[in-house]
């Protein structure tokens, strides 16, 4: 079967996400899930209908949320579908690439090489910014730029000019992609207001951190009408199925909006509680976050990983040297990890001596 395999499949390494990994453990601050479990209602007597392509009812809600007007919405199955539907409908194989900027989300490169489109590396810079004067330099053919702000793994903000700056650069050129997975615990920095200025601009959103519905697959891409109707031609019949329509809706209803904004708030106290906690521990670095994570960079973050690991606190390791990013999950989970972390140093550093 391998060798039946287009040539890109066969030369490709898969995304290692959280689940891929695995682990086995109590405490699971690896995905950058929500801690809440919210209960929703369901009506089951219409399964045996399709769905709409895209549900009026959903499409209105999620645009009166973030702002827009329906014809600007578009929802798939997870954000992650909308990275794809934009390769595919933008991108032409052989001929075009996209353009991304690590440290950052590994899916954009992979759904490129997937379908067999070139992916055009820029680094941040060392704040971890964009680096201009490079992505300038290498814009020749590339049709997609992606950039992810809050920045995962790194959880810093792009610098608002800097994205006005790529948008002036790249127009009648590409489509520049803000991926806003993690807005919605700084909505202050959204880009969403650039779409009235700027038609080549779409923006990435999810149901999957905030709102506690990672297992839902429900994400949105807004953009100007004119870009929605070309995603619409290579999208499938059916993304949404009904069930996830029905919570979806629910959970961007008044009250679920209350609920998603007290839960954001306590995320927001616990991953403040992790950086407090951790920032004490002597050669430990804490970096700002705005997501609901924080990267934090040990004396020897592998160690560190495996031995919490092995804990049965479940973290993610990251590309860059000694770090680790750690979920804020609840209150009980933040204050295990924290507690263990510091144990192992104190234990690390009287070994030492």
């Amino acid at each position: 079967m391998e060798k039946l395999a287009r040539k890109q499949v066969q030369a490709l390494t898969p995304y290692l996400s959280a689940r891929r990994i695995g682990g086995c453990g109590d405490v699971w601050l690896n995905a950058n899930e929500s801690p809440f479990a919210n209960e929703y209602t369901l009506n089951l007597n219409s399964l045996n209908r399709y769905s709409d392509c895209q549900p009026k009812e959903l499409i209105d809600a999620y645009a009166a949320y973030a702002g827009v007007n329906p014809e600007q919405v578009l929802t798939s199955r997870g954000s992650d579908e909308g990275i794809e539907l934009l390769i595919r409908a933008f991108c032409e194989v052989g001929e075009d690439a996209i353009l991304y900027c690590p440290p950052t989300y590994g899916m954009y490169a992979i759904s490129a090489e997937t379908f067999g489109v070139e992916s055009k590396k820029v680094p941040l810079t060392a704040e971890w910014q964009l680096n201009l004067p490079e992505i300038e330099r290498q814009l020749e053919n590339v049709k997609i730029v992606f950039v992810c702000s809050p920045n995962n793994p790194t959880g810093n903000l792009v610098n608002r000019d800097d994205i006005v700056t790529l948008l002036e650069m790249t127009k009648d050129r590409a489509i520049v992609v803000m991926d806003e997975a993690y807005i919605d615990f700084c909505p202050e920095a959204s880009t969403v207001d650039l779409l009235a200025q700027y038609e080549h601009l779409a923006v990435l959103r999810t149901l999957s951190k905030a709102f506690g519905l990672a297992g839902l697959r429900c994400g949105f891409t807004l953009a100007n009408a004119e870009l929605i109707q070309v995603l619409l031609k290579v999208i499938a019949p059916y993304p949404v199925p009904i069930p996830v329509a029905e919570i979806a809706i629910q959970a961007l209803s008044p009250a679920g909006l209350a609920r998603t904004k007290f839960q954001v708030l306590d995320i927001i106290t616990n991953r403040a509680y992790l950086q407090a906690g951790l920032g004490v521990i002597p050669g430990v670095t804490v970096f700002d976050g705005w997501g609901n994570y924080v990267l934090i960079e040990f004396p020897n973050g592998d160690e560190l990983f495996k031995a919490a690991w092995d804990e049965g606190i479940i973290l993610r390791n990251s590309p860059i040297a000694n770090c680790v990013r750690i979920s804020a999950g609840s209150r009980e989970e933040c204050e295990k990890t924290v507690a263990f972390i510091r144990n192992y140093y104190q234990s690390v550093t009287a070994n030492n001596n």
